[in-house]
């Protein structure tokens, strides 16, 4: 099966990496003629100029390049009509993604949002859990997400804010574990201590207040930096079990009780905490380009995230909560 990987920076090689391992015949494409050769060279794969992407036929292909490239890059692929695995976000505004799935059905295009935390083990097992009913009612959910290290000016600058850039993942979850939308959100932040964030006017802390339709409440909070690594973490609590996920030796935390068996080095971050789960997401979109899964994670869901996100801005305008 032949797969265009659009990007040779850190999830291009990822995304290369881990299509090698299920057998794809991979030709890596980037603006930098020298970065894809050199990425394509560790796998024996082609390689070509990012120009050249439409004058080739693919079976699929991976959108692994910066998120204001995404939306020129899928008006040029969706009407090829081939499934297509695009990095989180597709885009930053809602009317723009409206615009993407819009085009997906005139073309009979699918695209796989790349929400890798879906395919974590150990969060797919407690969806599952939840799902089964072993969790009983659900009373409520804590989610934590705390990066290891602060984001550069220049990443900054196109990120969007820590809800659209980090805690979007969150938002999925909550609709992909309680099967149920989001209804209202109440959230603060703070510049605690990187400056950077505030010329952005975004935040290194962050505190949100989520309500679904179905009545489960969650709370998450979110750092821009955590000095002993980066944590992700989620504590289900329900009327026949509660239950926590991300919790293990190599979880960035110290135990002041001293009785929990923690490794010297911890995840350092999200590429080595969810390593598993993009190489299970990636291995997914080779069986959803072959036929064999429907697609695990479609457009809508990024749309209904992002409309969190932008609910949460608003909140932090207006000092309300925002219903959706």
């Amino acid at each position: 099966m032949k797969i265009a990987v659009i990007g040779a920076g850190r999830m291009g090689a990822l995304r290369t990496e881990d299509l090698a391992k299920v057998g794809a015949e991979v030709t890596v494409f980037n603006r930098n003629l020298e970065g894809a050769k050199s990425l394509a060279n560790k796998f024996n794969f082609r390689h070509g100029d990012l120009a050249e992407v439409k004058n080739n036929i693919f079976d699929g292909y991976v959108v692994a390049t910066a998120t204001d490239s995404h939306i020129d890059l899928l008006a040029d692929l969706i009407p090829m009509g081939k499934p297509i695995l695009c990095e989180k976000p597709i885009s930053l505004t809602v009317e723009e993604t409206d615009s993407v799935i819009a085009d997906c059905k005139k073309f009979g295009t699918q695209i796989q949002v790349g929400f890798q935390r879906r395919f974590d083990p150990p969060i797919s097992k407690a969806a599952k859990l939840v799902a089964n009913g072993d969790v009983g009612t659900l009373y409520t959910m804590h989610m934590y997400a705390h990066d290891h290290l602060p984001s550069t000016l220049e990443f900054l600058e196109g990120s969007g804010s820590i809800y659209r850039d980090l805690h979007v993942h969150d938002f999925d979850l909550i609709r992909w574990i309680t099967q149920s939308d989001i209804s209202r959100v109440y959230a603060t932040q703070a510049v605690r201590e990187h400056q950077q964030y505030a010329k952005y006017n975004d935040a290194d802390v962050s505190l949100i207040s989520v309500t679904t339709e179905s009545g489960v409440q969650i709370a998450i909070t979110g750092t821009r930096h955590n000095p002993v690594g980066h944590d992700v973490r989620i504590e289900i609590f329900g009327s026949k079990d509660s239950l926590t996920v991300g919790l293990n030796r190599k979880t960035p935390i110290h135990d002041i009780d001293a009785e929990l068996s923690f490794a010297e080095t911890r995840y350092q971050g999200f590429i080595e905490r969810f390593r598993e789960a993009f190489a299970a997401e990636t291995a997914a979109f080779y069986q959803f380009v072959s036929g064999k899964i429907a697609n695990p994670c479609p457009p809508e869901s990024a749309r209904e995230a992002l409309r969190v996100a932008i609910a949460c801005e608003e909140s932090i305008r207006t000092g309300q909560s925002v219903s959706l």
